[in-house]
């Protein structure tokens, strides 16, 4: 859909400059205007004779001048022929070298501009609005989930809502704007504002985003896509286009971060946590290759007879400069860096070699972030681990949370599977604040059910947590699974717990997270040590 109010701020270089004259053509009419002259002195000596030989017609007229007089009319047509052929070919080869610089200029899918020309066109706009005392804003969109839509009904369909939303964006944008897809599921407009009424732009960022909250339909299929928009502004530290591009760019992934479906204006304060974020995520391949990444065990206790039975491995990392960081500020960011398995596997590499030489009856138990459920032979490289550790399989557990199921079922099942098959046992972690808990029950074969913290703390004082644990428990007796209660800090809250049947207690009330050395040293005071180490696995020796 083209529209004439989004026409063009600049036309191409090619289609405006004049058509340069080639050789061939200053030839043709060199010939033609030459033949003219001769045609017309020779004309005249012709007539000349004519008039002189008083109307004597027959053989009178000089038959060199006759000869002459043809060839100059021949040679007068076949220059014109000639110059009006290669005039054809220079207007062919302009209207050619146009057509190249358009097609340089725009994306070939959706006709509006690619990234290079908004570069280009948008310069001279900020400039034009440095003029006119004016304001320059981009709104730079992103599809969210789009290679979803690719995934599933391939790509042409794909190109095909890419259109559409294209021609949503040009449609939204004010009479004079510059709309450019710049790759991918990525669409930017640029366009003049008053500073003082900002709302000119938010109006457009909200015409764009009640859009996208409406299905496409694509060949009959209805396509729900929501988008993601970021706004930067010439006047607030973005005065170049390069640099209001990356403010729009920063301002966009703010919002993708916080759940898609909304415009935010850019911020100071999104460049530095993206600084940040990027710094985490920098020191965090460094950290996994020089194994800073080191495992913590909080303590599991059977809430009968207060015996320890296990630990569960918690990722710590020992930062050179920084101290201890805690989980919550790197591994969000693991997931997203596509980390999230070479820390995990690095954590449990060195977790699996502290405590071989612990209690048989000591169990251990790890996590699996919902990126790695995604990773269809996560089984087999767990048995490897295991096997190049030796780590018996039947002393460890696998904690899994609902949200991780969430789409991913089919090869949770299978994972699963493997694992139950090495003798591996899986527990449901956080059960009851996911989407269907009854429904993951059924479809996997879990060992135990972990009840969510936020239950457990509040169980004294909450009559609505308590019926909740209390049908947990009954429910998991039912099943026969163990119920751990996580997030134990008194000893009125374990008494509770243990009241409503839970089996194992899990929190603050036994002690903080322990490192390594400090584990052993718990174990050693218990008599948890076996009296002779399991041999370390001569791999690891030697990688040592």
């Amino acid at each position: 859909m083209t529209d004439p109010r989004h026409a063009d701020l600049s036309v191409p270089a090619a289609a405006t400059a004049p058509v340069a004259p080639m050789p061939g053509d200053r030839l043709g009419g060199a010939i033609t205007v030459a033949a003219i002259l001769i045609f017309v002195l020779t004309g005249s000596a012709a007539l000349s004779t004519l008039i002189g030989q008083s109307g004597a017609i027959d053989g009178a007229i000089d038959r060199v001048l006759m000869i002459a007089l043809l060839l100059n009319v021949a040679l007068i047509l076949f220059g014109w022929r000639r110059h009006a052929a290669l005039l054809l070919a220079a207007q062919n080869h302009a209207a050619a070298e146009a057509r190249a610089a358009q097609l340089a200029a725009r994306d070939p899918l959706t006709g509006l501009l690619n990234r290079r020309a908004l570069i280009e066109e948008g310069g001279a706009m900020i400039a034009q609005a440095n003029r006119r005392h004016k304001v320059v804003a981009l709104v730079l969109l992103d599809i969210d989930h789009f290679k979803r839509v690719n995934d599933m009904y391939g790509h042409g369909t794909g190109d095909t809502l890419l259109k559409q939303v294209a021609a949503e964006v040009t449609d939204a944008m004010p009479p004079v704007a510059l709309a450019a897809r710049l790759g991918g599921d990525e669409f930017a407009c640029a366009f003049l504002f008053d500073a003082s009424v900002p709302q000119t732009v938010e109006r457009v960022a909200e015409r764009l985003m009640s859009r996208m909250a409406r299905p496409f339909v694509v060949d009959g299929l209805e396509l729900h896509v929501t988008g993601s928009i970021g706004i930067a502004r010439t006047d607030v530290d973005s005065p170049s286009i390069d640099a209001l591009m990356r403010s729009a760019d920063i301002a966009m992934y703010a919002a993708k971060k916080a759940g898609g479906r909304e415009a935010l204006w850019f911020d100071a304060s999104m460049e530095r946590e993206l600084k940040a974020r990027n710094e985490i995520e920098v020191g965090l391949r460094a950290a996994i290759a020089n194994h800073q990444l080191v495992p913590y065990f909080d303590r599991q206790v059977e809430l009968t007879t207060g015996r320890l039975v296990g630990f569960e491995v918690l990722a710590r990392w020992e930062h050179p400069t920084r101290g201890l960081i805690m989980p919550a500020e790197f591994l969000a960011i693991a997931e997203e860096s596509g980390l999230i398995n070479d820390l995990s596997f690095a954590v449990m590499r060195h977790a699996f070699c502290q405590a071989r030489d612990w209690d048989p009856g000591l169990t251990l138990s790890v996590n699996l972030a919902p990126g790695q459920l995604k990773d269809a032979w996560l089984g087999q490289k767990l048995t490897k681990l295991l096997a190049e550790t030796g780590f018996p399989a039947g002393r460890l557990e696998v904690e899994i949370t609902e949200a991780a199921l969430f789409g991913n079922l089919a090869v949770a099942q299978s994972i699963v599977a493997s694992l139950k098959n090495q003798g591996i046992r899986v527990a449901l972690d956080d059960f009851g604040t996911g989407y269907s808990s009854l429904a993951h029950l059924r479809a996997l074969p879990f060992d135990q059910l972990k009840i969510d913290h936020s239950f457990i703390a509040s169980i004294n004082d909450n009559a609505e947590s308590a019926a909740i644990v209390t049908a947990i428990t009954r429910l998991a007796d039912t099943l026969n699974l163990a119920v751990t209660a996580e997030g134990v800090v008194d000893e009125a809250i374990e008494a509770r717990a243990k009241g409503l049947g839970c089996a194992r207690g899990q929190g603050y009330h036994y002690g903080q997270p322990l490192d390594a050395a400090q584990a052993r040293m718990l174990l050693a005071e218990r008599g948890l040590l076996m009296a002779h180490p399991v041999p370390e696995p001569a791999d690891l020796r030697r990688s040592a």
